[in-house]
């Protein structure tokens, strides 16, 4: 069962200074009495230590950093649990978002490559993009796979030995691509650099998606990678979930206070939505390295593309339709749920720890739909697929030119000299000798009537 302690963010200490408000991200508050090593880089020693470090189980509450204590989700959806299996290594995850900041300890070691698809950042993907939520990327990668700053200290996240991709992309005018073209060009290249998991905390509000972003998520399917995406916050306009979250085949998380109740604003509703993770008093890392609070869907994603991780770590022969099978099936039923799947909710709250353990049978298909069968509907594709060849087709040769043929007249049927030198010389003789014969009679009558009157 999932642990519901529901630490209360009072004993970390602090809440100061408000961030501005982003519509990927919800709201953000500085957290300025946590340690300040958080900061400072870790030697290189120190860092192997902890991403090498025996799994162990939850420890005691004296012990626990204030930070980690503020990480409820860690205890109250199974996360201490399934360490005590894999901490997720030999998995990699890709964030395209913002960027991953280079410069805070928690990353050291984690991000692995990186790139930047907008036109605005660095190769790397290393460099924040945006003027407002540049470090939004920042906040979603440390939930996924923070190292912390030490064995028990600092942040960390769900899956804190998997890799990182750094994939930055632009949002709004300033970006020197189309949107849509940046999301189909970072896909890609976070398959072809080997992503086992892609964490997408974005929404377009919109229903439909470009079709460009078909061949994408496809590639990205057909290459065996779990798709993770944020259904959106209603704090921020979605008032339901938006491409990419509508899109068959992915992972739609929704998101829950710290209760378990669906968030008023971190969250959103829609059919799409598979399972439900914390969206509210989470903690991030900024690029600067300053640890903050904040809220949404964005938050939700990245914990359960961690949960992915932990369970591709820990059963690396299944495939993407399995591993997101896994964390379905064994996410527990929302108390306020109306439906299964719900609207809010989806097929419940997730629990990492069983998500590892339990035994689950495998599935032939993914139960968040088909991607593939979505394009033969909608798009108007061929429903039969085209004819393979069986066998080399058998040349036949050229049938022979065809000889001139004299055609034969019916002796039945008149011919020319037939009809000038017979037939019709036959029938002016013949008219003229009815016309002869009938003047001949009509004189030998007037002849015989003249005979035979009377004379006077």
């Amino acid at each position: 069962m999932i642990r519901r302690s529901f630490a209360s963010l009072a004993a970390v200490g602090v809440l100061v200074a408000a961030l501005p408000l982003t519509a990927a991200a919800g709201s953000a508050q500085s957290i300025a009495a946590l340690p300040a090593a958080t900061t400072a880089a870790l030697p290189a020693a120190t860092t192997a230590a902890t991403t090498a470090a025996t799994p162990t189980a939850t420890p005691e509450a004296d012990d626990v950093d204030p930070v980690r204590r503020a990480e409820y989700w860690l205890e109250d959806y199974g996360v201490y649990d399934a360490w005590e299996v894999t901490r997720g290594e030999g998995v990699r995850v890709a964030i395209i978002d913002t960027g991953i900041g280079r410069g805070p300890a928690e990353f050291e070691g984690a991000v692995v490559a990186g790139t930047d698809v907008s036109g605005l950042g660095t190769s790397d993907g290393r460099t924040p993009v945006g003027a407002v939520d540049a470090d939004h990327g920042s906040w979603v990668g440390s939930l996924a796979a923070a190292r912390g700053t030490g064995a028990e200290e600092g942040m960390v996240g769900v899956a804190p030995e998997a890799e990182l991709l750094s994939v930055s992309v632009g949002f709004g005018a300033a970006a020197q691509k189309p949107f849509t073209e940046q999301i189909a060009e970072a896909i890609r290249w976070s398959v072809d650099n080997g992503a086992d998991v892609i964490n997408m905390s974005l929404t377009t509000n919109e229903s439909t998606w470009d079709e460009s972003w078909d061949d994408a998520f496809m590639y990205a399917f057909d290459n065996d990678v779990v798709v993770v995406v944020a259904a959106g916050n209603r704090g921020s306009g979605t008032t339901k979930v938006g491409a990419p979250a509508t899109i068959p085949g992915v992972l739609t998380v929704g998101g829950v206070d710290p209760n378990g109740v669906a968030s008023v604003d971190a969250s959103t509703q829609g059919i799409t939505i598979g399972v439900s993770a914390p969206s509210e008093r989470l903690i991030g890392v900024s690029a600067d390295g300053r640890l903050v609070q904040w809220d949404g869907t964005s938050g939700a994603a990245p914990i359960v593309a961690g949960i992915a991780a932990l369970v591709r770590s820990a059963h690396p022969d299944l495939d993407a339709q399995n591993v997101i099978n896994r964390i379905i099936q064994t996410a527990e039923p929302a108390a306020a749920a109306t439906a299964d799947p719900d609207p809010l909710y989806g097929y419940g709250l997730v629990n990492a720890g069983a998500a590892v353990t339990a035994s689950i049978p495998t599935v032939q298909s993914n139960p968040m739909g088909s991607l593939s069968d979505w394009i033969r509907l909608y798009r108007r594709a061929d429903s039969a697929p085209a004819p393979v060849q069986t066998q080399e087709p058998v040349v036949v040769p050229a049938l022979p030119p065809v000889e001139d043929v004299t055609t034969v007249a019916s002796p039945l049927l008149p011919s020319y000299s037939t009809l000038v030198y017979g037939s019709v010389p036959l029938m002016l003789g013949t008219a003229s000798a009815i016309l002869v014969a009938l003047g001949v009679t009509a004189a030998v009558r007037r002849i015989r009537s003249a005979r035979s009157s009377p004379s006077r």
